[in-house]
Formats: C-alpha cells, sequence, structure tokens
C-alpha cells in the first residue's frame, strides 16, 4: 500500500486501473465512462429546480436524463480522490495561482480565474459538440476500436498541445 502515499503513480499501474475500470462499466452498467455527460446532467437538475416542465420538454434532456446516477457521481468521485491522493501523498496545498501561470502572466488571482473558467466552458461546449470526452472518446472509444473516437482524441490532445504552446510560448513569453 506504499504507492497510495507517492507523489506520483506509475502511468502503467494508473493506466491498466483505468482500463480495468472502463471494462467493469461495460460489462456490469453496458455504458462507458464519461465526465461530460454528468456536467450536462447537473445542468438539467439544476434546470429542473427553476423550470421542470420546460426542461423536461427538451429533446436533449430526453436522450440524456437528468438524475443522479453513477455516471453523474463519477465528478464527485473524481474530486474527492483526488483531494485523498494529495493528503496521502503529503502534496496538498492550497494556491490561487499555478507556478508555471504566475511566472508567464503574474499572480494575480483575478486573470487566472477568468481565463480558467472561460476554458472551462469551452471545453464544456466543445466535448457536448464532440460527443463526449478525452475519458469518453480517448479511453473509451480507443476501448471498442472506435475511429471516430480516436480521431477526436487525437484531435483534443492536438489542440491542447496547441494552446499550451500559445499561451506559454507566443502570448506569456
Amino acid at each position: 500500500m506504499d504507492f497510495l502515499t507517492q507523489a506520483t503513480w506509475s502511468p502503467y499501474v494508473a493506466g491498466a486501473g483505468i482500463g480495468v475500470l472502463s471494462c467493469l462499466a461495460f460489462l456490469l452498467s453496458d455504458r462507458p465512462i464519461e465526465c461530460s455527460t454528468a456536467f450536462v446532467k447537473a445542468r438539467g437538475l439544476i434546470s429542473r429546480m427553476f423550470n421542470r416542465e420546460g426542461t423536461d420538454k427538451k429533446e436533449y434532456y430526453k436522450e440524456i436524463i437528468p438524475q443522479v446516477d453513477w455516471a453523474f457521481m463519477i465528478i464527485p468521485g473524481v474530486v474527492i480522490g483526488a483531494f485523498i491522493a494529495s493528503i496521502l501523498s503529503g502534496q496538498f496545498h492550497i494556491f490561487w495561482v499555478p507556478a508555471m501561470w504566475g511566472t508567464s502572466f503574474g499572480y494575480d488571482p483575478v486573470p487566472r480565474i477568468i481565463v480558467a473558467l472561460a476554458g472551462g466552458i469551452l471545453l464544456g461546449l466543445g466535448s457536448r459538440w464532440a460527443g463526449g470526452c478525452t475519458s469518453g472518446h480517448g479511453i473509451n472509444g480507443f476501448i471498442q476500436l472506435s475511429l471516430a473516437s480516436m480521431i477526436t482524441a487525437c484531435c483534443f490532445f492536438a489542440g491542447g498541445i496547441a494552446t499550451a504552446l500559445l499561451l506559454f510560448r507566443v502570448i506569456g513569453a
């Protein structure tokens, strides 16, 4: 159990664990592991609090039913799991601006929060437009040998690399 206290885990062990988890998800629920749908379900649940009838009439929510299920619980599970891992490894600390961002753009937290929020919104829109996120396409699509998912995952990573290079090499230089 010493590996639980390590600052970083072997990518081979973590990858094998994700592979086993993905296979179990297919075996037990006939559904892939996915994250972006959980955010859509959360939005639907919030919308239902204010206008249940209007939300339930939307075609989108007829296909993706706003409910708390195992797929919805992945998001809190990721956050809680990351928190527990950071505590066990002794790496937990709170900071508003990561060092890499601070050296390139300064340590004022307001621009960092605005950019993080804008990035999160664009990521959410893009993942719904692509029909899933990197976990949905990158992990489960590869397991199913889906060419469309493989191309989508490659585009996700290419876009991420291009954005990081643009931010930290061009704009933040």
